[in-house]
């Protein structure tokens, strides 16, 4: 496939996992309402998605080596639009906790396919060039989300907000029919339980791509922990209606979205390693002036969102280089590859996610896990630089 379908395909798939992330959250508080439930049930939903989307990579993976990357998408996406029917006409909180799951079973196979498509036809800086790219759908994508879901949520209910999702889920599968070429020869042999293993353990045992997944995790994991934690904080603490809140969360939003087009702008003057460790110096700042925040400040939109701003201005940065890197070793399985990133990824933000549920105080949760999240990927950052050195 030629680069701009390539970069369109995957930032399409890899958006699919956090718009559906981000059109719910506006909806949270109000289904604590419509179900008379608790926040702590709601917040579940959230953590069961994630586990959903993290475990079910580790099957996406090898499914996308084994059957080939567009038969495992059209499946995923299938299960997807079914989670998503589900949600729209749940009667209780249980079925809504059922359906999250498995949509997160869904949309695993998005982010896994995404970067394995990039890998099969892409290395070096043309593959970090279309990640770049395909950072700047990953931030409009979502940004469009919150904002699209708080209103339609005003309009017309927490249903309406899953129909918005089977919509999305509907339109991915049919460009994936039309314009998705195969990438990969398919061997069914990759589905076998001693390859599978050996294949992970391949994966597992390579410390770029250990280090790699620790700068990511700890990146990454935090967007996905902060989702947990951002719509209480802004809404019951800071006092954002669920409109404002949408509206609100293009911040993050555009930081990233900024950070990847000037990115794009100056990747002609800077290498993609200049380039991260920019990225990780914001992030590590990032968290310094957000527990310091959150611990000296009252809470107030630009106190919480600020330092937000900055960690996702420098993810920006960051994750094109360090993508290229750890997934560099395994052209031979990079589904497999893809699938253990995001898992362990997803895993950060689900474990961060309970952790912040075991704390209790939203505010305090995020002021304590975001900054230990972000520094955690300093310290990977650091490793992984050693270790490049030596190869």
């Amino acid at each position: 496939m030629s680069e701009r379908r390539t970069t369109f395909l995957g930032a399409l798939l890899t958006t699919l996992g956090p718009i559906s992330m981000a059109i719910y959250t506006p909806a949270m508080p109000e289904l604590v309402l419509a179900f008379g439930t608790t926040e702590a049930a709601i917040k579940l939903s959230l953590s069961l998605y994630f586990a959903g989307f993290a475990l079910a990579q580790l099957i996406a993976g090898p499914m996308a080596d084994a059957l080939g990357r567009k038969p495992a998408t059209l499946l995923f996406l299938a299960i997807y639009i079914a989670g998503s029917l589900l949600a729209t006409v749940a009667g209780s909180v249980e079925l809504i906790l059922v359906a999250r799951l498995i949509q997160g079973v869904g949309a695993s196979v998005g982010v896994v396919v995404g970067r394995a498509i990039v890998r099969d036809l892409y290395t070096g800086s043309e593959a970090a060039r279309i990640l770049n790219t395909i950072g700047i759908f990953l931030a409009i994508g979502p940004a469009m989300g919150p904002t699209l879901g708080g209103l339609t949520l005003a309009a017309f209910g927490w249903n309406a907000v899953f129909l918005l999702l089977v919509a999305f889920g509907i339109l991915t599968a049919a460009c994936v029919v039309f314009l998705l070429k195969e990438t990969t020869t398919p061997d069914l042999g990759n589905l076998r339980p001693a390859r599978l293993g050996t294949n992970y353990a391949e994966v597992l045992g390579n410390p770029i791509f250990l280090c790699a997944s620790l700068v990511l995790s700890g990146t990454v994991g935090a967007l996905y922990a902060q989702s947990t934690m951002l719509p209480f904080v802004l809404i019951n603490e800071v006092k954002l209606t669920p409109v404002q809140f949408g509206i609100g969360m293009l911040m993050q939003s555009g930081a990233y979205l900024t950070g990847s087009l000037t990115l794009k702008a100056a990747s002609r003057r800077i290498s993609g390693q200049q380039a991260s460790v920019i990225g990780i110096s914001l992030c590590g700042v990032g968290a310094v002036i957000m527990a310091t925040s959150v611990a000296f400040v009252a809470p107030v939109f630009l106190s919480i969102m600020g330092p937000v701003a900055v960690c996702t201005f420098g993810l920006a940065f960051l994750t094109p280089q360090v993508i290229t890197v750890g997934m560099a070793p395994f052209p031979h399985i990079a589904g497999s590859a893809s699938a253990m990133t995001g898992f362990l990824q997803m895993t950060a933000g689900f474990v961060a996610g309970a952790a912040a549920a075991a704390i209790g105080n939203p505010l305090t949760a995020f002021g304590i896990i975001i900054p230990a999240m972000e520094l955690s990927a300093v310290i990977g950052f650091l490793l992984l630089g050693r270790l490049v050195k030596r190869v």
